[in-house]
């Protein structure tokens, strides 16, 4: 089972058990280990995981972690766990002592909801204050599910998950300061916009007053984007269920090519072959429709007639290929089409930008 999958249902069984489960113990066993357990290690091997982990320090003795995951006989991961209703904090954490007295280079804090990886990127064999990984399990988005992917047993490597650790931890933080600054913006950030756009002296009054722009600036912006992303994959799939519509197989023997709409096709030929060989416009009949196509192409229609019901229209495709369906008496009106059959070619030829 791919490990994604894996980490949803775990997400699925949390959402259900965490009310009822009322201690660190318990938490541990519905959460921590399970996790572990995607990670590719075995929890009821001792070689693997042990529990209770303990190493002298000093003058302490006793002193004992959560688990240990160990590869080739050396600790690879240490985790602490806390209750899943605890807030997780590294002060006072044994994490840190016993980081620099095993040869492992992560630690994992966490509730079984929550997690938090370490390294040392700041000080060698001191594990750093701030986490370079942190997620919550119930709500993982891709990029984060890959990061998990690097501690499977079967893809852990030391140097290529510190390598990256350094890089994560840079892109939460700015990503922390971008979201502060959506939110709240700085001078600095207020005059990096004012400074292009204002001719005046930036005063600290003006200065005030253009926060609120810039905020308002971005926050449209971001909106914009999204619902620009939003009209185009409603576009694509618009598109997508008219050419699933047009590629049923149609019954032979109930399509019926008429001469009328074998002369219709004529007159499109003699519109469009001011810019395109005729070789190029091909008609397809259909039960529904009598179709003309750019290079047989059904992602490329040019028009469609419907000449065989008790009124006769023809279809025009736009720039953004939505149909517009108009009355006609007779194809001699087809003529009276020639601009939107001709912006339609403009369209797909890329004179017109799609």
């Amino acid at each position: 089972m791919e490990i994604n999958i894996q980490l949803k249902s775990l997400a699925d069984k949390i959402n259900q058990l965490k009310n009822k489960i009322e201690t660190e113990e318990s938490a541990k066993h519905a959460f921590v280990l399970p996790f572990i357990h995607i990670l590719g290690y075995d929890a009821f091997n001792p070689l693997e995981v042990v529990p209770e982990f303990t190493a002298d320090l000093g003058l302490k003795k006793g002193e004992k972690v959560d688990y240990a995951i160990f590869q080739n006989g050396e600790p690879i991961l240490i985790v602490e766990c806390k209750g899943w209703k605890e807030k997780l904090t590294v002060h006072n954490s044994q994490l840190f002592r016993y980081f620099h007295v095993t040869k492992t280079r992560f630690a994992l804090l966490t509730n079984g909801i929550s997690y938090q990886f370490f390294t040392d990127l700041d000080a060698q064999n001191k594990m750093d204050e701030k986490p370079f990984l942190e997620f919550d399990i119930t709500n993982l988005k891709e990029n984060t599910i890959n990061e998990i992917t690097k501690f499977h047993k079967s893809n852990f490597n030391v140097d290529n998950i510190v390598n990256n650790a350094s890089s994560l931890k840079y892109i939460k933080e700015i990503k922390k300061q971008i979201n502060d600054e959506l939110e709240n913006p700085s001078n600095e950030f207020t005059k990096l916009f004012a400074n292009k756009v204002y001719t005046g002296r930036l005063t600290e009054k003006v200065v005030d007053e253009f926060k609120d722009l810039v905020q308002k600036s971005v926050s449209q912006y971001i909106n914009e984007k999204i619902n620009d992303r939003l009209n185009a994959a409603l576009t694509k799939e618009t598109i997508k269920q008219q050419d699933e519509a047009v590629l049923i197989v149609e019954d032979e023997n109930k399509v019926n090519t008429t001469e009328e709409e074998l002369e219709a096709y004529r007159i499109v030929v003699a519109i469009l072959r001011r810019k395109l060989p005729t070789s190029r416009i091909v008609h397809r009949d259909t039960q529904s429709y009598f179709g003309i196509l750019l290079d047989d192409n059904n992602r490329k229609p040019l028009c469609r007639l419907h000449l065989n019901g008790g009124k006769k229209y023809i279809s025009l495709f736009n720039d953004n290929k939505t149909e517009s369906k108009t009355a006609i008496t007779s194809i001699d009106e087809i003529y009276q089409f020639e601009k939107e059959l001709l912006d339609t070619v403009d369209a797909y030829e890329g004179t017109i930008q799609v």
